[in-house]
């Protein structure tokens, strides 16, 4: 990645016309290396780096629990930081509006887990599972705990 910024901060372009360019290959680079798209790619993804999947079912914009967790959890900076040494996320997220559609494809995959790890459909569901995909908890419901003791209870 290094060489191939060096090569168009040098040879392709004037500098001035290179940010954007660069600006826009970094952006994509690290955004879809961070992401993954099914729940076997995180098992994979977390077998590897020897970490825990959190796995959860929302409805980003309708389930207010839902929102909740992503906000006062998820969002909260003493989880990302046991989260980026610890965890592998992986949210199967169900939007009612269209303007916030998953792709046909991410709708299937999170149909699909639905049917096998959610058939009463609740929201937030919240999944902790080994490196193996076998699940060690789960809260079937908005968690109760602080985030200190939510996170002690996913160590």
């Amino acid at each position: 990645m290094l060489k191939l910024i060096t090569f168009i901060l040098t040879f392709s372009y004037p500098s001035m016309k290179a940010i954007p360019f660069l600006l826009f290959v970094l952006i994509s680079y690290t955004t879809y290396s961070q992401q993954t798209e099914t729940l076997d790619q995180s098992i994979s993804k977390a077998k590897e780096e020897h970490k825990k999947v959190l796995f959860f079912f929302s409805g980003s914009d309708w389930c207010s629990p839902c929102v909740r967790f992503k906000k006062n959890y998820i969002d909260n900076p003493s989880f990302k930081e046991f989260a980026t040494t610890n965890l592998i996320l992986f949210n199967a997220d169900f939007p009612k509006l269209k303007k916030n559609a998953l792709s046909k494809e991410q709708t299937t995959e999170n149909e699909k887990l639905a049917e096998k790890f959610n058939p009463k459909g609740v929201f937030p569901l919240i999944i902790l599972l080994n490196e193996n995909g076998k699940i060690l908890k789960k809260w079937e419901e908005l968690p109760s705990e602080t985030i200190d003791e939510f996170i002690n209870q996913l160590k």
